[in-house]
This record gives structure tokens, sequence and C-alpha cells, in this order.
């Protein structure tokens, strides 16, 4: 199918870094709970919730340790479904619910495998028209591919792995704990009647039947220059390892090519890993190659998504399930 239309660690010094490796470890993070302090920067707290909050279906997007807009948004729509006062603090309240979905630890210990560092890699170039060149925009490193193999910040493996190789198979290194079993996706999929775009809160709800809530999840959702529609539509299609099509219509910034081009398939796609086409022109719910700015930054008018969030919530949509955008 042919598409058309669509964290930094703050530190000071060498001391500062050092400070931060020390409380973060697999067992900091596993340990930590409500009576723990929340750190400045990266904090062991703060990994917990997040891979708690990724496992329940609330997803906190990038998995990085710090107090961002949609970790909060995350807490919110948790305390909401669940609840209690929605005020995104964890306390010992969202604690105790978090903990009932699963007694799992929330950081593991991980061997990497033959197929994480096979490859191949790719350089990918800032330009779309040089993007078109390439074959397929696979990962750039064994780094990006576990990273968001386990939904984290490139910067927060690092620091939870000092010293160790991500090139070499056989390799232990420190991940989130963040895999849904099959059973689940597949209750989901039954449960699942209708998706709901916010644009105010930039997340997208997936919903039961009933009204309640299977997931939240946060999204860049249209631009000035593309405005994502209002009204309800539907899902027409689904794609997993969409090309993606420029048309030059759109005058993205920066691109300057009066042609159409394509884009090959793979995460690095501009459009990412999976398009969930939608019965707006040249509008759909798609992931990107950049997670890191899901929630925070414009799309270029379509419902962005991390590559993981669009994998999940294309295992729940089918043809014909309506979507609508909440203005």
């Amino acid at each position: 199918m042919k598409l058309f239309g669509c964290v930094v660690l703050s530190v000071v010094g060498l001391t500062s870094v050092a400070a931060a490796s020390e409380t973060l470890t697999l067992d900091a993070v596993n340990s930590a709970g409500p009576s723990e302090r929340v750190e400045k920067g990266v904090s062991p707290v703060l990994i917990k919730a997040q891979v708690l909050l990724d496992r329940a279906r609330f997803s906190p997007g990038v998995i990085d340790g710090l107090n961002g807009e949609n970790l909060q948004n995350a807490i919110k729509a948790f305390e909401k479904v669940k609840g209690l006062k929605v005020d995104d603090e964890l306390d010992d309240e969202v604690w105790t619910k978090l903990s009932e979905g699963s007694s799992d630890p929330a950081l593991v210990e991980y061997a990497i495998s033959e197929d994480d560092v096979r490859g191949p890699f790719t350089f990918i170039p800032d330009k779309m028209e040089d993007q078109a060149k390439l074959d397929r925009l696979s990962y750039s490193s064994p780094q990006e591919l576990l990273a968001e193999k386990f939904h984290m910040d490139i910067d927060l493996l690092k620091e939870l792995n000092p010293g160790k190789r991500f090139d070499a198979a056989g390799t232990s290194i420190v991940v989130a704990n963040v895999a849904h079993g099959p059973k689940d996706d597949e209750k989901d999929k039954e449960k699942l009647a209708k998706i709901e775009v916010v644009k105010s809160e930039k997340v997208l709800r997936a919903l039961a039947k009933d009204g309640s809530i299977i997931a939240v999840y946060p999204a860049s959702i249209g631009s000035e220059e593309k405005p994502a529609p209002s009204g309800t539509h539907e899902v027409r299609a689904i794609a997993p390892n969409p090309t993606y099509t420029y048309n030059p219509d759109y005058a993205f910034k920066g691109v300057k090519v009066k042609e159409k081009f394509v884009i090959k398939p793979g995460p690095n796609n501009p459009v990412g890993s999976t398009w969930i086409d939608l019965s707006v022109e040249s509008f759909g719910i798609h992931g990107t190659p950049e997670p890191e700015k899901v929630g925070k930054a414009y799309s270029n008018g379509c419902v962005r998504l991390t590559n993981w969030d669009v994998e999940a919530l294309a295992k729940m949509v089918r043809k014909g399930t309506p979507v609508e955008f909440l203005d």
C-alpha cells in the first residue's frame, strides 16, 4: 500500500553523571516505591512507574525515567479509570493499583541475540529526498533496535548498562520488562469497539463497547499546515511495513522536490513500522522514527504514535473500527 500524507539527560559535570549511574541499577529500580524520593532528572521511581504503566496499556511513550508530560497524562488516565483522585501524583493508591496488575520486576536482564545484531543497519539521512534513495529504512544501530524493542530511550539504555557493548550477541544487559502476552492481545482485540483521538490532551484512547478504556497512548496529532480532521471516521485498512509517498502539494518545510517520491519501508520510514489507514483521504494512524518526540511535537497531519504503540493498536483494530476525533 502506498501512503499519502503524513530526551536529553540533564547533568552538570562528571560528578553528576557518576552519581546518576550509581543510583540507576536493576535493584534500585525494582525496589522503588511510593516512599522513594523522585530525583531530579532520571529517577528509579519514574522508570518503574513508566514500565508498570506501559504493561497496563497506559503508555508513557518512551521509557526515559523523566517526569514529562506523557508520563503525567498516563498517570491521570490511569487514575481516572481506576476511580482515584486525578492529580498525576504517584501516591500510595496509584502504586497499589499499578502493583495489582503485575508482580513481575520492572527491569530484567536480557541476553542480546544474534537477530538483535545481525542487521543490516542503515545510516538514515535527514532529508526525505535522500531517504527515498535507500532500499530500506532499517534501524541505524543495535542500540536503536534494542531501545525500541524494550520501549526505552537510548540514553537510558546506555545509563543502565555502563561499559556494555550492544553489538555483541550473548552480552547480558538490563532492559525494561514490558512484554505483553499473545492472550492479552487477543482479549483486547475482542473487546475493542472504538478509538478516540483527543486533540487537546494529545492522546489516543482505545475503548470497549461499554465505554471502558482498554488502552491510552500519547500521540502527536496534526499540524498548523495540515490539521487533523474532526468528527467520526473508520479504519479502512492496516498496513505493516508501509511505504511512504510524498506529495509536493503538502509543501513540507525543507522538502524542495516538486515531484512525488516514494520512501521504502522500515522502522525509520517517516510513518514508522505500521500504518492504520482511515476513511479520510491521506490520513492515518502511524508510527515514527523519532519516538521521543511523540506527544511533544506536531505530526505532518496524521496521528503519530511510537512504533510499539501503533503495532499494539494494530493488533486490536479491524476494518470498520470507528475513529472519533475530539476537539
